[in-house]
């Protein structure tokens, strides 16, 4: 299988901006819930999985964090080309990083290469609707105030997305779920304080490079107040945070294998006409 180049694709994410966010997250020694959420999710469903993984490697922007909840794991940073050896795990997580990758589909087939026959690969990222309230109010509020509209909020995935590009990476048996939070918060520049201590600050190459005005934050606070108020506290506003979690199997001879369209001995219909008749 070819990895496409990372070096050819046009740049989403100013990585340079991104790293000095991360960075200042992690010297403010702020614990990230969602991050807390992912790993405890991953570990859950790795139990279900009932097989012990001791070849583990995990790509990540916050390696602290990951490296302390997985016993000895070769932990990467989420570059574009990632360090790690071909066929060396039986287990890659990648964490918390994929929403901002320039070429989510390279980042999943390096991992897929990384990965031994039957190996495991789990990912976690933030998806589409994470943040809709506060991109909706921002843009409704610089629309109003001057007129523009600039990149402020990542683009995220939809989960059907995200789940194909695990067989674009070469993955088998993929499965893609959904966790969606709620968040409350004071206001809006509460809202703005903690994803700057996150690290999940505006980081993307086209975003406006001059502070915006603060007429602009009034008018989408304003906005996030009449129209996201917190239920349980209506004088904060909430926002949603979708967590989206990706599994793929390395392909192995003596995997399991779906079937083929068409191959199955009983048809839907029969199968319903034979419930109804037991039923009766």
């Amino acid at each position: 299988m070819k990895i496409p180049d990372p070096r050819t694709r046009p740049n989403l994410t100013d990585r340079d901006a991104l790293l000095r966010q991360r960075a200042r997250a992690q010297a403010q020694g702020m614990v990230d819930l969602f991050h807390q959420i992912a790993a405890d999710e991953i570990e859950d469903r790795l139990i279900e999985v009932n097989r012990s993984f001791t070849r583990i490697a995990i790509v990540t922007g916050f390696p602290d964090l990951w490296q302390a909840r997985f016993p000895g794991p070769r932990v990467v940073a989420d570059d574009a080309v990632l360090d790690l050896e071909p066929a060396a795990h039986d287990l890659v997580i990648h964490a918390m990083a994929l929403h901002w990758a320039d070429d989510p589909v390279g980042q999943i087939a390096q991992c897929r290469r990384a990965l031994m026959p039957d190996g495991l690969f789990m990912g976690v990222a933030f998806g589409n609707q994470t943040l809709q309230e506060l991109r909706g109010a921002l843009a409704q509020a610089e629309a109003e105030v001057t007129g523009g509209l600039a990149p402020r909020i990542l683009p995220m995935g939809e989960i059907r997305d995200l789940g194909g590009l695990l067989q674009r990476g070469g993955l088998a048996l993929p499965v893609a779920d959904l966790l969606s939070q709620r968040a409350s918060y004071r206001d809006i520049l509460h809202l703005a304080h903690d994803l700057r201590a996150m690290g999940e600050g505006n980081a993307m190459a086209a975003r406006l490079r001059r502070p915006t005005s603060r007429a602009v934050f009034a008018r989408a606070g304003a906005i996030m107040a009449e129209h996201h108020a917190d239920r349980d506290d209506p004088s904060r506003v909430a926002v949603t945070f979708d967590l989206v979690f990706l599994t793929g199997w390395a392909p192995a001879e003596n995997q399991q294998k779906p079937l083929r369209p068409g191959s199955a001995k009983t048809s839907l219909a029969d199968a319903l006409n034979q419930f109804r008749k037991n039923d009766e």
